[in-house]
């Protein structure tokens, strides 16, 4: 049939009677009258032999072919709405839809002459009184099919503020208000869909998968959304892109089934047609490409040509975004009254080839040969429920769903545009608009706010985008055993205003070719212990795992980097957690620290039973000779020596830390003092043996002696004091010598107030080895010089020794060293001067008597 589309007339009909038209299009139609006409775009053949010859001023009809039995069911689906739009009281009273519906024949250029045919007009106001030439411009159009179609026609139309309702466009591209200003749609974008596969692939941690796209805009568009909000989640990275061809060259598509046979990724993604996935699995089961989770985009989700038994081994299992299935009680009947011979109300050239379609019969006259042939002619009389055809089942109602809705969406809000109140419409001076009087620009505003339910209970309204609230089923293709195939809802993914987007799947329903969900990655998931290191030039989710080093844990899996643990805390041997560190200091409760305890207690001990044996023999000769009183406070000062090692024994706390290094400085000098002042008086002693020496013995009288080991002591305790009010030692908590050990330490401080300190202990020591020295070859009754310089000779070499161990020694084993050398030192002093009394004392008592000491001198007690 014959639409003229008015691109030239200005004039009003009233005048004329008939528009001028200067090029006619020859579309394939369905039309019905009203007081307001509805327009539809509809691929009810897939594709035009000659869509060149479209424009045509010789009245050539386009060759179609190939009848898609469901598009032409779409369109009668938009019949059955405004059918029902019109028995509805209560929706557009006293007004009667009509519809003028296309044949887009799955050629862009046959679709966009159709809308634009559909539009025209528009400039000029077609009053339903008058009687002009062709079809009444429409006031708003449902479709087109093809996000392509729909992005010219929308290109062109979004002009005039032409509303434009698609049930089938999805390219995200769309929601661009800027750029499509009158474009709605009841189908949701590709960028939710997008979304709602990442989803799926979260769900199941599928991280590498490969993505087929169609070769247009539907697909480019998927593609881009898709990479984006893949990488803002981080929920995986692409393997592979590939572009099907819509040619479907062999050799390409060997290429890119080639391509995913050797990839790692085990799940595909396609954002493809149907008429492109038949080719691709064609070379799918040439190749033998098993083993793929495929997941398919709403637009081949439900395509019976995919699920037959020759493909279902390579796409069983698959899940599918499919476009939200709904009920419309009383399609059945309606679609079942469509006959050539009741379609008074239609134009019915596409009907006629919708009944010999189902029937395979020919309307007279018949084409050439056919009867010949063994045609049949068709009556218009058969009996179409005698026939199996998908065109009556309605058991998965999707894109004509959407087309329902889209129907009733005009339809509301023109009822509402119609319930207009005079002074307080939208428009200019709080106008509203009339029946006769209304433009599609004025619809527009309208359909932004329309807000309805549909008889199967979902809630259709429009963002600022256009966009309808948005929700997909998920599909899960069921390969049966008896070798039939089930499309089968497993779940839905849906956005609503209180939850934002949400996926709900029911894995038990979830048929898996494999048995269980396949596993897609490039990299193992890194086990908490390791940190992820990506390869080089390869995408994100293609990594090494590096275990964490010592001191850092991962306690996630698949962590970017090791944190460090803090100060107090040591990484677990699996590098997983963080334990408390170990704290170690010389203890008492340790075998070490026992062993030098005791020995301390031991010394002490000791020096307590010399001191008391010295007590209880002090009248005897041996303890009297040479001044007992420096005896006994050597004694007493190495019970001091000995006991201020356990000091050094313990944990470390500030009184402890100031107090041990000042105790052994002073206990030390003190003895060591007395030790000096010992052998002066030796010295001494001897020189006032020989004639005129007496003189001498004037400077080392009791208060002399006193006053020099008084005044000896008092340096060292005014360094000490010094020492620790500068820079007193001080508890430390050293991590430097293990990472998984605290070490509990004295910090000296100051180290030159430690050198002092141990410099000037060896000061004294020298000085009294080279005066006990220097006293050695004195007569035997006098010598007590030789025990001194031995006691002289250990103490140093103990001290030198112990420079170079305690520098080399670290945390509690430089203590120790510490405490050993004190104790050695102090053992050395008491058994070299005190050793050889206590055995004259106590086993040679024969010996300790005054003619023995004085031999030929007299050796005065003090």
């Amino acid at each position: 049939c014959c639409r003229q589309f008015n691109i030239c007339c200005k004039l009003n009909c009233s005048f004329l009677k008939k528009c001028v038209t200067d090029i006619y299009f020859y579309l394939n139609e369905v039309h019905k009258p009203g007081d307001v006409l509805l327009g539809g775009l509809f691929e009810v053949h897939f594709t035009s032999v000659f869509p060149e010859l479209t424009f045509s001023s010789e009245g050539e009809e386009p060759r179609c072919k190939g009848f898609d039995i469901l598009g032409f069911r779409q369109a009668m689906t938009m019949a059955f709405a405004v059918d029902e739009i019109n028995k509805n009281s209560n929706l557009l009273p006293n007004v009667t839809l009509g519809y003028t519906m296309y044949d887009n024949c799955g050629a862009l250029v046959i679709g966009l002459s159709g809308a634009l045919s559909l539009a025209s007009g528009q400039e000029e106001q077609f009053p339903l009184q008058e009687k002009c030439l062709g079809t009444l411009p429409v006031l708003g159009i449902v479709g087109d099919s093809f996000s392509t179609f729909t992005i010219a026609t929308s290109n062109v139309l979004g002009l005039f503020r032409m509303p434009i309702v698609s049930y089938f466009a999805t390219c995200s591209c769309l929601s661009d208000r800027q750029r499509f200003p009158s474009f709605f749609r009841t189908i949701p974008s590709d960028a939710f869909q997008v979304r709602a596969m990442i989803q799926i692939l979260k769900h199941f941690d599928w991280t590498w998968v490969g993505l087929l796209i169609s070769d247009d805009d539907y697909g480019f568009h998927a593609a881009q959304s898709f990479q984006s909000d893949l990488t803002q989640s981080g929920a995986g990275c692409l393997a592979y892109l590939q572009v099907l061809p819509w040619d479907g060259d062999p050799n390409e598509l060997r290429k890119i089934v080639h391509l995913i046979k050797t990839s790692t990724a085990r799940v595909v993604m396609a954002f493809v047609h149907e008429s492109q996935m038949i080719p691709l699995m064609e070379e799918v089961v040439q190749q033998n490409v098993t083993g793929l989770q495929w997941i398919a985009s709403e637009a081949w989700t439900a395509a019976p040509v995919l699920q037959t038994p020759r493909l279902m081994p390579y796409l069983g299992g698959t899940l599918g975004i499919a476009i939200r299935r709904g009920e419309m009680p009383g399609l059945r009947e309606f679609l079942l009254q469509i006959r050539p011979d009741h379609s008074n109300n239609y134009e019915n050239n596409m009907v006629r080839q919708y009944w010999e379609f189902i029937f395979q019969c020919r309307f007279p006259p018949p084409p050439a040969g056919w009867v010949e042939s063994g045609g049949v002619i068709c009556t218009g009389e058969e009996d179409i429920e005698n026939v199996e055809t998908e065109f009556l089942d309605l058991s998965s109602l999707r894109p004509e769903y959407n087309i329902y809705k889209a129907v009733y969406a005009l339809a509301y809000a023109l009822d509402d545009m119609l319930q207009c109140t005079q002074g307080r419409g939208p428009f200019s001076g709080n106008s509203c608009t009339t029946l006769q009087t209304m433009e599609p620009w004025q619809l527009v505003h309208y359909l932004q706010t329309v807000n309805f339910t549909t008889s199967f209970g979902d809630q259709v309204s429009f963002d600022e985008n256009g966009d309808a609230l948005p929700i997909y089923d998920i599909m899960n293709w069921l390969w049966l055993p008896d070798g039939r195939t089930k499309v089968q809802n497993v779940g839905e993914v849906k956005r609503s205003a209180s939850k934002g987007e949400e996926l709900t799947l029911f894995e038990d329903k979830i048929f898996w070719s494999f048995g269980e969900p396949p596993r897609s990655v490039c990299s193992e998931s890194c086990p908490p212990g390791t940190r992820m290191a990506r390869k080089k030039g390869e995408p994100e989710c293609c990594f090494d795992c590096i275990p964490c080093s010592e001191g850092k844990i991962s306690n996630k899996t698949n962590s970017v980097e090791c944190t460090s643990c803090p100060e107090d805390f040591a990484s677990s041997p699996q590098r997983d957690h963080c334990v408390p560190k170990k704290i170690e200091f010389l203890s008492y409760h340790e075998p070490l620290g026992i062993c030098l305890t005791s020995t301390s207690l031991l010394g002490t001990f000791i020096c307590a039973v010399v001191l008391g044996i010295f007590i209880h023999h002090r009248s005897t000769p041996v303890v009297r000779a040479n001044n007992s009183e420096l005896s006994f406070l050597i004694l007493m000062s190495l019970k001091l020596c000995f006991l201020c090692s356990l000091l050094f024994i313990g944990r470390p706390r500030l009184w402890t830390c100031q107090l041990r290094h000042a105790a052994f400085g002073i206990s030390f000098v003190l003895c060591v003092s007395c030790i000096l002042v010992k052998t002066m008086v030796v010295l001494a002693v001897f020189k006032a043996s020989k004639p005129g020496g007496g003189a001498s013995l004037k400077w080392f009288g009791a208060v002399q002696q006193r006053g020099t080991v008084l005044l000896l002591t008092c340096i060292q305790a005014a360094i000490c004091v010094v020492w620790i009010v500068s820079a007193s030692p001080l508890p430390h908590k050293n991590t430097q010598y293990h990472s998984d050990k605290i070490v509990y330490e004295c910090v000296v401080g100051s180290t030159v107030g430690f050198a002092v300190l141990l410099g000037y202990i060896g000061l004294l020591a020298i000085l009294s080895f080279l005066l006990a020295f220097l006293a050695r070859n004195l007569p035997d009754n006098f010598n007590e010089a030789k025990l001194i310089t031995f006691s002289m000779l250990i103490f140093c070499a103990v001290w030198v020794a112990f420079v170079p161990a305690y520098v080399n020694s670290p945390g509690k084993y430089a203590d120790a060293v510490e405490v050993f050398a004190i104790l050695a030192s102090s053992f050395g002093l008491l058994v070299a001067l005190f050793g050889p009394k206590c055995y004259i004392i106590l086993l040679r008592p024969e010996r300790n008597t005054k003619k023995a000491i004085m031999g030929r001198c007299l050796t005065p007690e003090k």
